[in-house]
């Protein structure tokens, strides 16, 4: 029996063509933000104690700045649009899962018209910008509440009997939501981590790449 493809797609450094907060880090925070990202990406401290660190580090005064910022200067991944067009023209249903921040992922996104996107939620009511986390772990995730924004709780939602379940993305805060993935298609570091795993996967570097991969993984469904 055929599955539905239900994709889980990564914002920063996947949709963008490089990491977004790193890019607000370099461009706005002082000194001291690079050993914590070192840290997230060696897994020495979660995510969410790691990007929760980074944004207390901005003032909230900010706010428009790194706004306008992530708009202006980010660079959409080559075939993006084209990718959201041909989800909905292929009926396989697409989230966005970003473990990126609410306040410049949403006015980035705009122009896709995009229903379901989970993220990392903000607070600018103090001196410092709060990340909140209205997505943060169940119980059953095994990353013990250190994901931030849970991709793998989002994905236990889509029963694996009836879906086929797909992470695109490229970083740490994908490697949860891959090992529990019917598939990958991955690039830069989780690409090395899916090689490292034994996880099935297919690498990409524009999203002509994943409809590539998705049209191969469609037509097997359809073949079952």
């Amino acid at each position: 029996m055929s599955k539905q493809l239900v994709l889980f797609c990564d914002f920063d450094g996947t949709i963008t063509e490089k990491d977004n907060i790193v890019a607000i880090m370099k461009r706005f925070a002082p000194d001291g933000w690079q050993e914590i990202t070192e840290q997230i990406l060696s897994q020495k401290i979660g995510i969410q104690e790691g990007v929760g660190k980074l944004f207390a580090m901005l003032p909230t005064s900010l706010k428009q700045d790194i706004i306008d910022f992530v708009v202006n200067e980010a660079k959409i991944r080559p075939g993006f649009g084209e990718f959201v067009q041909f989800c909905e023209e292929a009926g396989i249903k697409l989230l966005i899962t970003s473990g990126g921040i609410d306040f410049f992922v949403y006015p980035y996104l705009a122009p896709y018209n995009l229903n379901e996107i989970y993220c990392n939620a903000s607070d600018f009511s103090g001196e410092n910008i709060l990340i909140t986390w209205p997505n943060s772990c169940d119980d059953e995730c095994s990353n013990k509440g250190n994901c931030g924004m849970c991709k793998t709780k989002v994905i236990r939602q889509y029963d694996p009997k009836q879906y086929y379940r797909v992470v695109i993305g490229d970083s740490i805060t994908d490697l949860a939501g891959a090992k529990i993935a019917d598939f990958v298609i991955a690039r830069s570091l989780l690409v090395e981590k899916c090689e490292e795993l034994g996880l099935p996967y297919q690498p990409f570097t524009t999203f002509y790449d994943v409809i590539d991969t998705l049209k191969t993984l469609q037509a097997q469904q359809e073949e079952k």
